[in-house]
């Protein structure tokens, strides 16, 4: 049986066989994929669009929502197909790709959000020197670097996985192929495999999480400082959405690749899996729409000069 996954390719099994629960889970995935696109979508355009959001923090909010739109888009469709269609099966070089781009993408987003850390420490802890630290060039190397590092991590991880021999079922108990579903599957020694599993998670969260938690020390340290109880209320509130996006994204995914293989729960890292690759680029542009007074203002003025030339 050994090798019978690399010639037949797997069986995502997804959620409950109950076919009603099935219509639920497509409805409810269905319209929280969609919320995710467009609201990113919405957010990629208005920055490009209105010259008032061609700072430094909006252009990283851009960078995330273009970020998340390309993450849905690797797992939402798949899985939407597979709950109302009979045949769930991903071949070798579609579940390879899946997984790449999966944690291509989920890197760059660790990474992302600690170059908006650094953006925010700069704005708040060095405001007259910020415009000329945080140009457009170190802007375009933070991004560019984000970026660079989520594809090169991904390939040694995907590498390592499907170097692996697998054996027995070819069915996958999950709605996408990742990591730990895939070990499951694998025979032989995978102690190796484990051990970069981890390493690359503490690459991919400690250290963006050090940068981070390194650059809301200094940023606290500042506020607390000030005399103006207005100029803290609006220093946490910059800060506030990046810090709610951070708590959503590194919590589910520190919980679910920062652990011994022995401790995973099936229906435990489905959730978790749920949160991170779904939930969270949904409610992502949500925050930063609710939370960014400029943005808001942003899609107040497109909003009212459409209605005006409706009206004409």
């Amino acid at each position: 049986m050994e090798g019978q996954n690399k010639s037949t390719g797997f069986i995502l099994l997804g959620f409950s066989g109950n076919r009603e629960v099935q219509t639920l889970f497509f409805v409810l995935f269905l319209a929280m994929d969609t919320i995710s696109l467009l609201g990113n979508a919405l957010i990629t355009v208005i920055v490009r669009l209105d010259p008032a959001l061609h700072t430094p923090m909006c252009s990283f909010i851009a960078s995330l929502s273009l970020v998340d739109i390309c993450y849905t888009s690797v797992t939402a469709p798949k899985m939407l197909v597979n709950l109302v269609s009979k045949d769930k099966a991903i071949s070798v070089i579609g579940c390879a790709a899946q997984l790449y781009f999966l944690l291509s993408l989920g890197t760059t987003e660790c990474f992302l959000l600690a170059a908006m850390a650094y953006d925010r420490f700069l704005a708040i802890c060095n405001p007259l020197r910020y415009s000329a630290i945080m140009s457009m060039q170190l802007r375009t190397c933070l991004v560019a670097g984000s970026w660079a590092s989520g594809m090169v991590l991904s390939l040694a991880q995907t590498s390592l996985i499907f170097a692996l021999p697998f054996c027995g079922d070819n069915q996958i108990n999950y709605f996408f192929c990742d990591i730990p579903p895939l070990l499951r599957l694998a025979c032989g020694d995978i102690s190796v495999n484990e051990i970069a599993v981890f390493m690359a998670g503490l690459l991919m969260t400690l250290i963006p999480s050090l940068l981070i938690l390194g650059s809301y020390v200094h940023i606290i340290t500042t506020i607390l400082k000030m005399t103006s109880a207005k100029g803290r209320q609006k220093a946490f509130s910059t800060c506030s959405s990046h810090l709610i996006v951070i708590t959503l994204f590194y919590g589910s995914a520190s919980a679910m690749y920062l652990r011994p293989r022995s401790s995973y729960i099936l229906e435990n890292d489905k959730f978790l899996a749920l949160l991170y690759s779904i939930v969270t680029p949904t409610l992502n542009p949500i925050i930063y729409s609710w939370r960014s007074k400029e943005i808001k203002e942003a899609l107040k003025r497109r909003v009212a000069s459409k209605w005006l030339l409706f009206n004409l």
